[in-house]
């Protein structure tokens, strides 16, 4: 069988997959700071699932180098050859999640997006990925004019440009904390948690403000959460405009679907295609939410396999 996982700051999911076939047969969600590292999931797994193990790939939320991760939002690291070690492989894939997230996109059905802004399909061309959860992660799909190509970036952690007075304050407070504030920094669950205590609201979790914000019962939630998503909405069409992403914008992470009656409010989109001269061809990009939080497993088994990326099934 084929194993693949989703590895990110908060949670790891872990998925067997018979060969070609898409659906998983077992997945587990585990704790990732309940874990010393992947490889003791991994054997608890296999302990629950016992498999023999032909292919694995790993997406992991941080920059792969020579077969080797570390992140500021894992508290430890992952490596290939470890990991091939505890499977008794002699190699294993690992990829960005942004990465693995993209070539899921393929797997999706309709059912497994929401569209907020239907664009001009038939343009296509490149696409992107952006998804902010614990932190913020961003990928892309070029487009060679046959197939797509999924590459990875580290465009989360690029410097926040604030837009308004608002978001002005809001990077000064946290300059004073950070030598470097990041897009991550206010678009994420810490960035949302970083805002609400800028606005002067209590000490919380980024889960407790947006059941509040949803609610309507906290109007410090309620405006936390508005700043957060106008920022999201313009850091996507910021990548969007990066990579000429005509294809379409594919929101993921764990926030977005969350937060889905929110974002087709409208503010999202606006400050999407809030570009000046640009903003005619922002409103030609297609932008859905991934609702299937499975996506980037399904993503790694298909990198398991061998098999390309591609958009969802329209």
């Amino acid at each position: 069988m084929d194993i693949a996982g989703d590895i990110g700051g908060t949670h790891t999911r872990l998925a067997l997959f018979n060969p070609g076939v898409a659906a998983p047969v077992a997945v587990e969600v585990y704790s990732s700071r309940d874990h010393d590292g992947l490889e003791p999931m991994l054997r608890e797994f296999l302990k629950a699932h016992p498999a023999q193990v032909e292919r694995a790939c790993f997406g992991v939320a941080g920059p792969v180098s020579n077969g080797h991760v570390r992140t500021t939002n894992l508290a430890w690291p992952v490596d290939a050859q470890s990991v091939a070690s505890t499977l008794g492989r002699d190699r294993v894939g690992l990829v960005n999640d942004l990465v693995a997230n993209a070539y899921g996109i393929a797997e999706l059905g309709p059912d497994d997006v929401a569209t907020l802004h239907v664009g001009d399909p038939a343009v296509g061309g490149n696409a992107a990925v952006i998804s902010a959860g614990t932190g913020l992660g961003e990928a892309g799909l070029f487009f060679d004019g046959v197939r797509h190509h999924v590459f990875a970036s580290e465009g989360g952690h690029t410097d926040f440009g604030p837009r308004t007075d608002a978001e002005v304050a809001l990077r000064a407070h946290l300059a004073e904390k950070h030598p470097h504030v990041s897009y991550e920094r206010v678009c994420s669950g810490m960035g949302l948690v970083a805002i609400h205590a800028f606005l002067g609201g209590a000490e919380t979790d980024a889960a407790a403000i947006t059941t509040a914000a949803l609610a309507g019962t906290d109007p410090v939630c309620v405006r936390a959460l508005e700043i957060m998503i106008e920022i999201y909405g313009a850091e996507a069409g910021n990548l969007a405009l990066k990579l000429l992403a005509t294809g379409g914008v594919y929101v993921g992470g764990g926030i977005a679907p969350r937060i889905l009656p929110k974002l087709r409010e409208g503010a999202f989109m606006a400050a999407f295609t809030a570009k000046g001269r640009f903003a005619g061809l922002l409103e030609r990009v297609p932008v859905h939410v991934i609702l299937n939080d499975h996506t980037a497993l399904y993503g790694a088994a298909r990198l398991a396999r061998g098999e390309p990326p591609g958009l969802h099934h329209r």
